[in-house]
C-alpha cells in the first residue's frame, strides 16, 4: 500500500493514509500507537469491493499531530475534516480502540458524514478502578515511560498463530512519536465518557465488535453500546483479546461485510 498525503484546510495539518480499492467507501482510524497499515487484513480484504481509506491518526504514522493537551473532542473534529477533505460523500466509519472512539463522536457529532458506524474494542464507561488504571498508564506515558510489553501481553496471547501479529504491533509501538502518543493516549484516557449520553442518537447501522478476552473493551461495554443506539449489532469475537482485528481477520472481516451490507435508514425505499 502506498501513502498519501493531504492538507487541512481549516488547521493546515497534514493526514496521511492508504487509499486502494473501488466502491463505497469504508474509512478506517486505528487505534492509540499503532498506525494505518495495522488495518491490513481489513483492506486487503474488504478493498475487493468497496473503496477503502486507511487514516494514520494524528501524531501517528504520517500525520501530524494535535496540541498537546487536545481532548477526545478533537480528535473528532480532526476526523471530521479529514473525511470532508477526502470528499467521498457519506462514509462507512470504522474505528478501532481509540479508533472506535472517535468513529462514535463522529457519528454523533457529523451524522451527514456517516452511512455506518463500526466500533471494534471499544471502550465504554469504564468502571472508576479501569479509569484509574488507564489515567496512571497515560501520565506514565506522558513522562516517556514507554513500556510495550505490559499492553502486548494484554492484547495478545502466547499461542504461536498470533506471534506474527503481536511483533508487527510491536513495531508500530516502537515507530510512534513519543509525543503524538502522549497526547491520544492521555484523550483516550479520559474520553470513555465523553460521548455516552449521546450514542442514543446514531441512526446509522451500528455495529460493535470486540474480543471475548478483551479486559479492557469488554464484551459488556460492547453490548452497551449496540443497545443504546437505535440500530446496533454485538459481534463477540470468542476466544480474541483486543487485536481481533489481526488475531482473527477472518472472523472480523466477516462480521465487517455483514455490517457494510446493512441498509442506512435514508436508503430504504420509502
Amino acid at each position: 500500500m502506498t501513502l498519501t498525503t493531504l492538507r487541512l484546510s481549516k488547521s493546515g495539518a497534514q493526514v496521511a493514509f492508504h487509499s486502494v480499492g473501488r466502491g463505497a467507501p469504508l474509512v478506517l482510524i486505528h487505534g492509540v500507537g499503532l498506525q494505518s497499515a495495522a488495518w491490513g487484513p481489513q483492506v486487503e480484504t474488504l478493498s475487493e469491493h468497496n473503496h477503502v481509506v486507511a487514516l494514520d491518526m494524528p501524531g501517528h504514522g504520517g500525520s501530524d499531530p494535535l496540541p498537546n493537551g487536545s481532548a477526545l473532542e478533537d480528535f473528532v473534529v480532526w476526523a471530521a475534516e479529514a473525511l470532508e477533505a477526502l470528499a467521498l460523500g457519506p462514509v462507512n466509519l470504522a474505528g478501532h480502540s481509540m479508533g472506535a472512539l472517535i468513529t462514535g463522536g463522529v457519528a454523533v457529532e457529523y451524522p451527514d458524514l456517516v452511512s455506518r458506524v463500526a466500533l471494534l474494542n471499544p471502550v465504554f464507561r469504564r468502571s472508576p478502578e479501569a479509569r484509574a488504571a488507564v489515567e496512571a498508564r497515560a501520565a506514565e506515558i506522558s513522562r516517556g515511560e514507554l513500556d510495550s510489553a505490559t499492553p502486548l501481553d494484554r492484547w495478545f496471547s502466547r499461542a504461536a498463530s498470533e506471534r506474527a501479529a503481536r511483533e508487527a504491533t510491536a513495531g508500530w509501538l516502537r515507530a510512534v512519536s513519543p509525543e503524538g502518543y502522549a497526547t491520544a493516549y492521555t484523550a483516550f484516557a479520559t474520553g470513555d465518557d465523553t460521548y455516552a449520553n449521546r450514542i442514543g442518537d446514531i441512526q446509522a447501522p451500528l455495529l460493535a465488535l470486540t474480543g471475548s478476552g478483551d479486559g479492557n473493551s469488554t464484551p459488556a461495554m460492547a453490548r452497551a453500546i449496540a443497545e443504546a443506539a437505535q440500530n446496533g449489532t454485538t459481534k463477540i469475537i470468542e476466544g480474541h483479546r483486543h487485536m481481533a482485528h489481526l488475531t482473527a481477520p477472518n472472523l472480523v472481516n466477516h462480521a465487517l461485510a455483514n455490517w457494510l451490507f446493512q441498509p442506512f435508514p435514508r436508503e430504504v425505499a420509502s
